[in-house]
């Protein structure tokens, strides 16, 4: 139980990795809050209040500033502290640099960059005030090698890791930890979508011949959640199978 009594919100916490994450964390005793646009947050979270962990779920966009400020304060107010935040919704939108388009550029930006700006800051007053926090953001090994097709994406990926950094500065003498997590190919349904002949390319040009599974991603963010990563932070977790080598 290794965030027994936590208190732990996860964005994006209805599918691949994210509803990984609400899951695993739940198991290891943290109290889960799901924030995400897409429905079946509420499956997810009953679920793991059916398998005896704990788990709300809430319909609200990380793009909605006062929404945002509003439910933190809730969850605060009804659990005492916010222990955990998991900055791990996001979007794609991909095209290439000539043919991306200025809402294509701008959408992602706006969940995958401003939203973990927006989650940050409503969070930070809770943490600083329990002089606690662990807030572990999704990268993206795109964001340090680049992708084809995805300059919206890859630049708030490398956005995110520059933010983590910064926040490390501002909030670790609160005892507050920020880092991010990159991950490589994982078999979420985005990648389920690949062509065949393409995923066996992606597939073979990892050193591991395979690809993530979402717990195995999730369990890099249940480290640096955990007590155990105290002294880490600032730093960006890669777990690509040493595609990023």
């Amino acid at each position: 139980m290794r965030l027994n009594d936590k208190v732990a919100i996860v964005t994006g916490g209805s599918r691949g990795i994210g509803q990984a994450i609400s899951e695993l964390f739940a198991k290891e005793g943290a109290a889960v809050i799901i924030i995400d646009l897409l429905p079946q947050g509420e499956a997810v979270a009953k679920g793991i209040n059916l398998n005896g962990g704990k788990a709300e779920f809430h319909s609200v966009s990380v793009t909605d500033k006062a929404a945002i400020e509003a439910l933190f304060e809730k969850i605060n107010s009804e659990h005492g502290k916010i222990d955990i935040l998991i900055n791990n919704a996001g979007i794609t939108r991909d095209r290439t640099l000539e043919k991306m388009s200025e809402d294509e550029w701008d959408a992602v930006i706006e969940v995958n960059l401003k939203g973990v700006f927006i989650c940050t800051q409503a969070v930070a007053p809770y943490m600083k005030a329990n002089k606690y926090g662990r807030i572990v953001s999704a990268a993206s090994n795109v964001g340090l090698r680049g992708n084809f097709g995805q300059t919206n994406y890859a630049a708030t990926k490398a956005g995110v890791i520059a933010m983590s950094k910064t926040w490390t500065m501002e909030l670790g003498k609160y005892g507050i930890t920020a880092n991010a997590i990159a991950p490589g190919f994982t078999m979420t349904d985005m990648v389920k979508k690949i062509p065949e002949e393409h995923f066996a390319a992606i597939k073979a040009s990892i050193p591991l011949k395979t690809v993530a599974q979402p717990m195995d991603i999730a369990y890099g963010y249940l480290y640096l959640a955990s007590d155990e990563a105290r002294f880490v932070s600032g730093i960006c977790l890669t777990i690509d199978g040493g595609t990023s080598r």
